[in-house]
Protein backbone atom coordinates (compact mmCIF):
# COMPACT_ATOMS: atom_id res chain seq x y z
CA UNK A 1 0.00 0.00 0.00
CA UNK A 2 1.48 3.42 -1.02
CA UNK A 3 1.54 6.60 1.08
CA UNK A 4 1.13 4.84 4.12
CA UNK A 5 3.35 7.13 5.86
CA UNK A 6 2.55 8.98 9.21
CA UNK A 7 2.30 12.85 8.03
CA UNK A 8 2.15 15.71 11.28
CA UNK A 9 0.07 18.59 11.12
CA UNK A 10 -0.47 21.80 13.20
CA UNK A 11 -3.58 22.84 13.86
CA UNK A 12 -5.21 25.47 16.49
CA UNK A 13 -7.57 23.99 18.84
CA UNK A 14 -9.47 25.66 21.37
CA UNK A 15 -7.34 28.83 20.96
CA UNK A 16 -3.56 26.66 20.76
CA UNK A 17 -1.62 25.18 18.43
CA UNK A 18 -0.88 21.44 17.97
CA UNK A 19 0.30 18.83 16.58
CA UNK A 20 -0.74 15.04 15.39
CA UNK A 21 0.46 12.54 13.61
CA UNK A 22 -2.01 10.45 11.44
CA UNK A 23 -1.18 8.02 8.74
CA UNK A 24 -2.33 9.90 5.41
CA UNK A 25 -5.41 7.37 4.83
CA UNK A 26 -6.66 9.07 8.26
CA UNK A 27 -6.35 12.46 6.92
CA UNK A 28 -7.86 11.36 3.89
CA UNK A 29 -10.33 9.85 5.93
CA UNK A 30 -10.76 12.97 7.69
CA UNK A 31 -10.77 14.87 5.22
CA UNK A 32 -13.72 13.36 3.40
CA UNK A 33 -15.76 13.23 6.28
CA UNK A 34 -15.49 16.87 7.19
CA UNK A 35 -16.24 17.64 3.39
CA UNK A 36 -19.73 15.57 4.05
CA UNK A 37 -20.28 17.27 7.43
CA UNK A 38 -19.60 21.10 5.52
CA UNK A 39 -16.79 21.38 8.70
CA UNK A 40 -13.01 21.87 8.14
CA UNK A 41 -10.88 19.67 9.27
CA UNK A 42 -10.00 21.96 11.94
CA UNK A 43 -13.55 22.14 13.41
CA UNK A 44 -14.22 18.51 13.39
CA UNK A 45 -10.88 17.68 15.10
CA UNK A 46 -12.59 20.04 17.51
CA UNK A 47 -15.37 18.45 17.94
CA UNK A 48 -13.53 15.42 18.63
CA UNK A 49 -11.24 16.81 20.75
CA UNK A 50 -13.72 17.83 23.17
CA UNK A 51 -15.58 14.63 23.54
CA UNK A 52 -11.83 12.33 24.21
CA UNK A 53 -11.64 12.68 27.93
CA UNK A 54 -8.06 11.06 28.56
CA UNK A 55 -7.54 9.22 25.26
CA UNK A 56 -4.81 10.40 23.01
CA UNK A 57 -5.93 12.88 20.32
CA UNK A 58 -4.16 10.85 17.77
CA UNK A 59 -6.04 7.94 18.98
CA UNK A 60 -9.48 9.65 19.20
CA UNK A 61 -9.14 11.00 15.92
CA UNK A 62 -8.19 7.04 14.31
CA UNK A 63 -11.18 5.76 16.38
CA UNK A 64 -13.55 8.74 15.29
CA UNK A 65 -12.82 7.78 11.49
CA UNK A 66 -13.20 4.10 11.81
CA UNK A 67 -16.41 4.86 13.89
CA UNK A 68 -17.51 6.79 11.78
CA UNK A 69 -16.81 4.52 8.45
CA UNK A 70 -18.61 2.11 10.40
CA UNK A 71 -21.65 3.81 10.69
CA UNK A 72 -21.53 4.45 6.91
CA UNK A 73 -21.26 0.92 6.09
CA UNK A 74 -23.66 -0.20 8.37
CA UNK A 75 -26.25 2.18 6.98
CA UNK A 76 -25.74 0.83 3.32
CA UNK A 77 -25.61 -2.75 4.75
CA UNK A 78 -26.69 -3.68 7.78
CA UNK A 79 -26.89 -7.26 7.20
CA UNK A 80 -23.07 -8.04 7.79
CA UNK A 81 -21.71 -10.51 5.20
CA UNK A 82 -19.60 -13.68 6.31
CA UNK A 83 -17.01 -13.66 3.64
CA UNK A 84 -13.52 -11.20 3.50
Amino acid sequence: MSGSGVIKRSLSIAGHRTSVSLEEQFWDALREIAEKRSLSIQALVQGIDTGRGDQNLSSAIRVFVLNTLREDLNRRDPAPSAEL
